[in-house]
């Protein structure tokens, strides 16, 4: 299939606002609410876009690591299966460099991912290697990219109906949730549009109780909301990481800088060889060279490692993908619990 312009806006309005209501979208689109639900069921049931809610990861409230793994070249498909299975290891790519896989891996706590994951790692048959790097400051994540075809005002009427739930800033650590708050994460990680009434059926709970529940847990902002689309389609094929040092002082300039990137996928500070990670969708390889003459222009100091091409991924945020890179439909949920205090 193909998308459509009018398929791209409306991908591009619910990355904007994921939650909103059609009749909302409507009034912004200018296309009527049933046409939207529909071309919207047309696009999920295709694997071309879809959305989803997942633990933001950022270090004030939980830890996210980034993981190189090195297997056995015979069993790297299954090596490749056994992690996608894990619900802690949220997205498993395939690269092209000193490692054969990538993974991003969200937990509670630290202790969570060594006493929880990493023994899992250990199990696996063909799994010769793993390598952590930790993230100590996560900038900007994946559900800030946008398509951006919609115009100025069309983003701006969006951005206001979105309401401050789909904010990518993290809110102070507060109380722990409730395990009844929780229940809803799996729910909303295999449909971030997931309404209280089908989560109240599927729970055999009261509605208005668990309206009052979605919208604590919105409020806490432990979720971040996201509408993706599959690669191919979007017309950024290539993803590119870079391992780099920037100088300690210069880390928020830097991420600032960045997020001028409009292909900008990801930007965080990390524990390692090296001390920032930058992802970027491309329209092409040829762009990878020209990324990195704008990076070393606009980023005073910053030394680029290693530069890192993905060949495939098998996950992403939770939800397994095809080979062409459209969602398969099943999703691996994450375990409902967490303890931000812990």
């Amino acid at each position: 299939m193909e998308l459509s312009e009018e398929d791209l806006d409306l991908i591009n309005a619910l990355q904007i606002a994921p939650r909103i209501s059609w009749s909302d979208a409507a009034d912004v689109l200018g296309v009527h609410a049933t046409t939207l639900a529909a071309r919207w069921e047309r696009l999920r049931s295709a694997g071309a876009a879809w959305t989803t809610a997942h633990l933001i990861g950022d270090p004030k409230q939980m830890c996210l690591a980034l993981v190189d793994i090195d297997c056995d070249m015979r069993l790297r498909a299954d090596v490749t299966a056994a992690l996608a299975a894990i619900p802690e290891v949220v997205t498993v790519e395939e690269a092209a460099s000193n490692r054969d896989l990538i993974l991003t891996v969200i937990t509670p706590t630290l202790t969570a991912f060594t006493d929880t994951v990493v023994p899992q790692f250990k199990e696996i048959e063909g799994l010769q290697k793993y390598r952590t790097s930790l993230c100590t400051r996560l900038h900007t994540g994946g559900h800030a990219w946008r398509l951006n075809v919609l115009d100025r005002s069309q983003q701006a009427a969006l951005k206001a109906l979105a309401g401050p739930e789909t904010s990518s800033a993290a809110a102070p650590v507060g109380p722990e949730l409730p395990q009844s708050h929780l229940d809803l994460i799996p729910f909303l990680a295999q449909d971030g549009r997931a309404t209280a009434a089908d989560m109240a059926r599927a729970l055999g709970r009261n509605p208005a109780t668990v309206q009052r529940q979605v919208n604590r847990l919105l409020a806490s902002r432990v979720l971040s909301f996201r509408c993706e689309v599959a690669q191919k389609f979007s017309g950024y094929p290539v993803t590119c990481q870079w391992f780099a040092n920037v100088p300690a002082g210069q880390h928020e300039a830097a991420a600032a800088e960045l997020r001028g990137f409009r292909n900008l996928r990801l930007s965080a500070s990390t524990t390692g060889r090296t001390n920032f990670v930058i992802v970027m969708w491309l329209h092409s390889l040829s762009d990878v060279m020209n990324a990195e003459l704008a990076l070393q222009q606009r980023i005073p100091g910053i030394e680029l490692v290693e530069s890192v091409v993905v060949l495939s991924s098998a996950k992403r945020v939770g939800w397994m993908l095809n080979p062409d890179t459209t969602a398969s439909g099943a999703v691996v949920v994450p375990v409902a619990e967490l303890n931000p205090t812990a």
